[in-house]
């Protein structure tokens, strides 16, 4: 039994990939990520205007969400570049900035989607 399911195993083929294989994934990951994150943000935004102008309070909903949403983006690059630098020169660093960006994109999005809250 244990001699078929050895052949078995190496007849199916190894789903190896290449570093470059690996980082154009993240890449498409991080793209994807990207993608649902701006629907979000445009979903998220027009809401922010739309509660600025019926609340009348003055908050300013609209302006804080913009100013969150940029310096968010600029905390994105640089913490990415940042764990990304964990292997600087090498062949992982790519990969690992891009993960990066997908996670904290991921999960900028959840962020945005949780502003939506009703009032």
């Amino acid at each position: 039994m244990l001699g078929m399911m050895v052949g078995l195993a190496s007849s199916i083929p190894a789903a190896a990939q290449t570093q470059a294989d690996m980082n154009a994934q993240a890449a498409a990951s991080y793209r994807t990520a990207d993608t649902a994150m701006n629907a979000q943000w445009q979903r998220t935004y027009a809401a922010m205007k739309r509660r600025d102008v019926t609340a009348g309070d003055g908050f300013g909903y609209a302006a804080a969400t913009l100013a969150s949403q940029r310096a968010w983006l600029a905390f994105r690059d640089k913490q990415c570049t940042i764990e990304g630098g964990e292997f600087a020169g090498g062949s992982l660093q790519p990969m690992a900035r891009l993960q990066c960006m997908a996670r904290l994109t991921k999960e900028r999005t959840t962020q945005l989607k949780d502003l939506m809250w009703q009032r």
